[in-house]
C-alpha cells in the first residue's frame, strides 16, 4: 500500500535508553572469548543497554517525551495526539498510552492507544499519528516507541542474547502547512509470524490457566513448557532470507513513490536488525556507505525504537543544522513493514540520555 503525508512535520526526536550495560565481548559468558569477537564483528553489538525491573518501555518512552517537550517549549495542553508502538505493554489492560496521556498531563481531548508493533512500528506510528493530524482538529502528535525485549529473552539463548536491547523513543509531528510531501509505503506478509515468535502470554496460549481447567497448570512439565513459551524464538535463516527478499524492493518502491533515487536521498535509516544484514542491504540498492546509517554498537537491536535512537546517536548535529531527505524503514517481525522518505530538520539537536537516577515507574494502584 501507498500513501502520502501532506501538511506535516517532523519537528523534533529524543531517545532515552538504560544506563545499564552488557557486554558479552567484555564478559563472554555462556561463550569463548573467541567467539564471543567474532559474533561481535558480525552482527556489530558490542555492548547492549538492558533494563532492570520493575521499569518497563514506557517508563523509556516517558522520560524521552518529557525531555523532548521541555526541548521544544511544548505545552502539554497542546499535543492531541499520543501513539504509544510497542510490544510490551505494561499491563493486558488498560492501554498503556491512557496511563501515559495522564503522566505527561495531556488533554483529555487527546487521542491516546498503543499500536503493538516490533520493527515496522516506528513507520507506522509516524504514519498513523499524522493521518490521524491530518484528519482533525490537533495540531500536535506524539509518536512514543520502544520495546524492553531483553525481558523476553532466555538466558541460554545463543541467538538472541547477544543480539537486543533496550531504548525508548520520542518523536515530535506539528501540522505544517509548508512541510514536503512524505510518501509513505506498507506491506504485510503474515506467514512469516512463526519466525520471530512469542508464544505464550496472550490469549491464545494463556499465562493464567482458565477458570475452566480449575485455575491450575495442569502439572510441571505443563508449567515448563509456558515459561519455555514465553521466551522470544527468532528463525535467523529466515529472517536473513525475508530481509533480502522484502526489503530491496520496498527501499527501491519507496524511492520511486518519492520521485526521487539513491542520490536524492541524504541518510538511508533502517531498523537496526544486525550489521551484516545492514550491509548487504546497503550493497543491494547501491547505497553509498557514508549515507547509510548502521549504529548499533553501543545499543543493539532495540526493535520499534531502533530507527529513531540511530537518527539521535548519529545524525543529532546533520538534522540539527540542516534539512536532510531521510529514507526510514522498518522491517521484521510479523512479516511486517514500512519505509517513508522525510525531510528531517533543521530541528532542536535530537539526543540520547540515559534514564534518569530514581525516575518515578509509571505505574497503576
Amino acid at each position: 500500500m501507498k500513501a502520502i503525508i501532506d501538511g506535516i512535520r517532523i519537528a523534533g526526536l529524543r531517545a532515552v535508553v538504560p544506563p545499564q550495560r552488557h557486554s558479552f565481548v567484555e564478559d563472554p559468558g555462556m561463550f569463548t572469548v573467541e567467539e564471543a569477537k567474532k559474533l561481535a564483528a558480525t552482527i556489530g553489538v558490542q555492548e547492549r543497554r538492558v533494563l532492570p525491573p520493575p521499569y518497563c518501555a514506557s517508563d523509556l518512552c516517558l522520560a524521552a517525551a518529557e525531555g523532548l517537550m521541555q526541548q521544544l517549549g511544548w505545552d502539554p495542553a497542546t499535543v492531541e495526539v499520543l501513539v504509544f508502538v510497542s510490544q510490551d505493554a505494561d499491563y493486558v489492560l488498560p492501554a498503556t498510552a491512557c496511563i501515559m496521556q495522564h503522566r505527561l498531563g495531556l488533554p483529555t481531548s487527546a487521542a491516546a492507544f498503543d499500536v503493538p508493533l516490533g520493527c515496522s512500528g516506528y513507520v507506522y506510528g509516524l504514519w498513523i499519528a499524522a493521518k490521524l493530524l491530518g484528519g482533525s482538529t490537533a495540531r500536535r502528535a506524539l509518536v512514543l516507541c520502544g520495546d524492553n525485549a531483553t525481558r523476553h529473552l532466555h538466558p541460554e539463548d545463543r541467538a538472541t542474547l547477544p543480539l537486543f536491547g533496550d531504548a525508548g523513543s520520542a518523536t515530535a509531528l506539528e501540522v505544517d502547512a509548508e512541510a514536503a510531501p512524505i510518501p509513505v509505503v506498507i506491506g504485510t506478509d503474515g506467514k512469516g509470524a512463526p519466525h520471530i515468535f512469542v508464544k505464550a502470554g496472550g490469549k491464545r496460549h494463556c499465562l493464567i490457566p482458565p477458570v475452566a481447567s480449575g485455575g491450575r497448570v495442569a502439572d510441571a512439565d505443563a508449567a515448563a513448557q509456558l515459561e519455555r513459551d514465553s521466551r522470544l524464538t527468532l528463525n535467523g535463516a529466515e529472517v536473513f532470507a525475508f530481509t533480502l527478499r522484502a526489503v530491496p524492493p520496498l527501499l527501491r518502491e519507496t524511492m520511486e513513490h518519492a520521485g526521487t533515487d539513491v542520490d536524492g536521498i541524504d541518510w538511508f535509516v533502517l531498523h537496526q536488525a544486525n550489521a551484516f544484514m545492514l550491509e548487504h542491504l546497503r550493497k543491494r540498492v547501491k547505497a553509498p556507505a557514508e549515507k547509510f546509517v548502521i549504529d548499533m554498537q553501543g545499543f543493539g537491536n532495540t526493535s520499534s525504537a531502533s530507527i529513531p535512537l540511530a537518527i539521535c546517536h548519529s545524525l543529532g548535529a546533520s538534522v540539527a543544522s540542516g534539512r536532510r531527505r531521510t529514507l526510514m524503514a522498518g522491517f521484521g517481525v510479523g512479516w511486517s513493514w514500512g519505509a517513508m522518505v522525510a525531510d528531517l530538520g533543521p530541528m532542536p539537536e535530537p539526543q540520547v540520555v540515559d534514564l534518569p537516577d530514581g525516575y518515578p515507574v509509571l505505574a497503576v494502584g
